[in-house]
Protein backbone atom coordinates (compact mmCIF):
# COMPACT_ATOMS: atom_id res chain seq x y z
CA UNK A 1 0.00 0.00 0.00
CA UNK A 2 1.32 3.44 -0.78
CA UNK A 3 1.98 5.53 2.05
CA UNK A 4 -0.76 8.31 1.95
CA UNK A 5 -4.17 8.25 -0.39
CA UNK A 6 -5.46 11.40 -1.12
CA UNK A 7 -8.61 13.47 -2.27
CA UNK A 8 -9.27 17.42 -1.38
CA UNK A 9 -9.42 17.34 2.31
CA UNK A 10 -9.61 13.64 3.04
CA UNK A 11 -6.22 11.96 3.69
CA UNK A 12 -6.23 7.71 4.33
CA UNK A 13 -2.31 7.25 5.20
CA UNK A 14 -0.82 4.05 6.89
CA UNK A 15 -1.57 5.71 10.29
CA UNK A 16 -5.18 5.48 9.49
CA UNK A 17 -5.45 2.07 8.43
CA UNK A 18 -3.32 1.09 11.15
CA UNK A 19 -5.83 3.06 13.92
CA UNK A 20 -8.87 2.02 11.60
CA UNK A 21 -7.23 -1.88 12.66
CA UNK A 22 -6.89 -0.92 16.33
CA UNK A 23 -10.75 0.43 16.49
CA UNK A 24 -11.72 -2.87 15.03
CA UNK A 25 -10.96 -4.91 18.04
CA UNK A 26 -13.45 -2.40 20.35
CA UNK A 27 -16.09 -3.38 17.52
CA UNK A 28 -19.31 -4.63 20.27
CA UNK A 29 -20.13 -7.45 17.73
CA UNK A 30 -18.08 -9.65 15.34
CA UNK A 31 -17.28 -7.73 12.63
CA UNK A 32 -17.10 -9.72 9.53
CA UNK A 33 -19.88 -11.83 10.97
CA UNK A 34 -23.21 -10.58 9.01
CA UNK A 35 -26.99 -10.57 10.60
CA UNK A 36 -27.48 -14.20 8.54
CA UNK A 37 -25.02 -15.19 11.60
CA UNK A 38 -22.78 -16.16 8.54
CA UNK A 39 -19.55 -14.70 8.36
CA UNK A 40 -18.23 -13.10 4.95
CA UNK A 41 -14.25 -12.92 3.98
CA UNK A 42 -12.37 -9.48 3.41
CA UNK A 43 -12.76 -10.57 -0.03
CA UNK A 44 -16.11 -10.27 -0.50
CA UNK A 45 -16.90 -6.97 1.24
CA UNK A 46 -13.90 -5.73 -0.66
CA UNK A 47 -15.91 -6.64 -3.93
CA UNK A 48 -19.09 -5.06 -2.29
CA UNK A 49 -17.12 -1.69 -1.64
CA UNK A 50 -15.05 -1.84 -5.45
CA UNK A 51 -18.67 -2.93 -7.15
CA UNK A 52 -20.20 0.05 -5.35
CA UNK A 53 -17.47 2.39 -7.10
CA UNK A 54 -18.66 0.84 -10.34
CA UNK A 55 -22.08 2.16 -9.54
CA UNK A 56 -21.49 5.15 -8.76
CA UNK A 57 -19.64 6.35 -11.51
CA UNK A 58 -21.97 5.16 -13.79
CA UNK A 59 -24.80 6.55 -12.53
CA UNK A 60 -23.55 9.35 -10.94
CA UNK A 61 -23.12 10.69 -7.58
CA UNK A 62 -25.87 12.64 -5.33
CA UNK A 63 -24.91 13.82 -1.54
CA UNK A 64 -27.66 13.23 -0.40
CA UNK A 65 -31.71 13.41 -0.50
CA UNK A 66 -34.14 16.33 0.76
CA UNK A 67 -37.92 16.21 0.95
CA UNK A 68 -38.38 17.26 -2.55
CA UNK A 69 -35.89 15.03 -4.31
CA UNK A 70 -32.07 15.21 -4.65
CA UNK A 71 -29.95 17.42 -3.30
CA UNK A 72 -27.29 16.84 -6.11
CA UNK A 73 -22.65 17.59 -6.04
CA UNK A 74 -21.32 20.21 -7.43
CA UNK A 75 -21.98 20.27 -11.18
CA UNK A 76 -17.96 18.98 -11.51
CA UNK A 77 -18.05 16.03 -8.75
CA UNK A 78 -20.99 15.34 -10.87
CA UNK A 79 -20.09 11.87 -13.24
CA UNK A 80 -22.85 9.92 -14.81
CA UNK A 81 -26.29 10.95 -15.60
CA UNK A 82 -27.59 13.01 -12.86
CA UNK A 83 -31.47 12.16 -13.22
CA UNK A 84 -29.89 8.14 -12.39
CA UNK A 85 -27.15 9.64 -9.76
CA UNK A 86 -27.45 8.12 -5.89
CA UNK A 87 -25.88 8.74 -2.81
CA UNK A 88 -22.99 6.57 -1.34
CA UNK A 89 -25.21 4.11 0.97
CA UNK A 90 -27.88 3.66 -1.68
CA UNK A 91 -25.22 2.74 -3.88
CA UNK A 92 -24.32 0.20 -1.21
CA UNK A 93 -27.48 -0.64 -1.27
CA UNK A 94 -27.91 -1.70 -4.46
CA UNK A 95 -24.79 -3.93 -4.84
CA UNK A 96 -26.12 -5.59 -1.96
CA UNK A 97 -28.69 -7.35 -4.84
CA UNK A 98 -26.27 -8.36 -7.05
CA UNK A 99 -24.10 -10.96 -7.72
CA UNK A 100 -21.28 -8.47 -5.93
CA UNK A 101 -22.64 -8.89 -2.78
CA UNK A 102 -25.46 -9.21 -0.32
CA UNK A 103 -27.33 -7.78 2.94
CA UNK A 104 -24.61 -9.31 5.11
CA UNK A 105 -21.57 -7.55 2.80
CA UNK A 106 -23.41 -4.25 3.16
CA UNK A 107 -23.59 -4.43 6.50
CA UNK A 108 -20.34 -5.04 7.18
CA UNK A 109 -18.63 -2.43 4.30
CA UNK A 110 -20.37 0.09 6.41
CA UNK A 111 -19.03 -0.85 9.53
CA UNK A 112 -15.11 -0.95 7.59
CA UNK A 113 -16.19 2.55 6.50
CA UNK A 114 -17.60 3.64 10.29
CA UNK A 115 -13.75 2.55 11.24
CA UNK A 116 -12.41 4.19 8.49
CA UNK A 117 -13.89 7.73 9.10
CA UNK A 118 -13.17 6.95 13.16
CA UNK A 119 -9.75 6.94 12.42
CA UNK A 120 -9.37 9.73 9.80
CA UNK A 121 -11.61 12.09 11.90
CA UNK A 122 -10.81 10.88 15.54
CA UNK A 123 -14.15 10.95 16.73
CA UNK A 124 -15.05 7.75 18.47
CA UNK A 125 -18.66 7.87 17.09
CA UNK A 126 -18.55 9.23 13.59
CA UNK A 127 -20.90 7.55 11.36
CA UNK A 128 -19.83 7.43 7.89
CA UNK A 129 -23.61 8.15 6.58
CA UNK A 130 -23.54 11.30 8.45
CA UNK A 131 -19.69 12.12 7.12
CA UNK A 132 -20.60 11.13 3.22
CA UNK A 133 -23.77 13.62 3.48
CA UNK A 134 -21.45 16.66 4.63
CA UNK A 135 -22.49 19.59 2.23
CA UNK A 136 -18.85 19.60 0.83
CA UNK A 137 -18.39 16.26 0.20
CA UNK A 138 -17.52 15.33 -2.93
CA UNK A 139 -17.21 12.05 -5.05
CA UNK A 140 -13.42 11.72 -4.97
CA UNK A 141 -13.68 11.55 -1.34
CA UNK A 142 -16.81 8.94 -1.84
CA UNK A 143 -14.77 6.91 -4.35
CA UNK A 144 -11.61 7.46 -1.86
CA UNK A 145 -13.47 6.06 1.53
CA UNK A 146 -15.20 3.12 -0.23
CA UNK A 147 -10.98 1.86 -2.10
CA UNK A 148 -9.66 2.33 1.43
CA UNK A 149 -12.73 0.15 2.81
CA UNK A 150 -11.66 -2.52 0.18
CA UNK A 151 -8.39 -2.19 0.54
CA UNK A 152 -8.91 -2.38 4.51
CA UNK A 153 -11.09 -5.53 4.41
CA UNK A 154 -8.76 -7.66 1.78
CA UNK A 155 -6.16 -6.53 4.75
CA UNK A 156 -7.77 -6.82 7.79
CA UNK A 157 -10.60 -9.59 6.65
CA UNK A 158 -11.17 -12.95 6.99
CA UNK A 159 -9.42 -14.93 4.57
CA UNK A 160 -11.25 -17.72 2.25
CA UNK A 161 -11.47 -21.14 4.00
CA UNK A 162 -9.59 -23.87 1.69
CA UNK A 163 -11.70 -27.07 1.20
CA UNK A 164 -9.59 -30.13 1.54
Amino acid sequence: MPDTTTSSSVLITAGVMEQAATLMVGVNRPLWTGRSGERSTGETVARHLEAAVDLLDETGWIRTWTTTGQLGPREEDAPGRPETAVTALTALSRIAGTEHGDPDTRDIAQEVLNLLVQALTGHPTARFAAWAERQHRTHAEITLMFTAGALFARTHGPKPTTAG
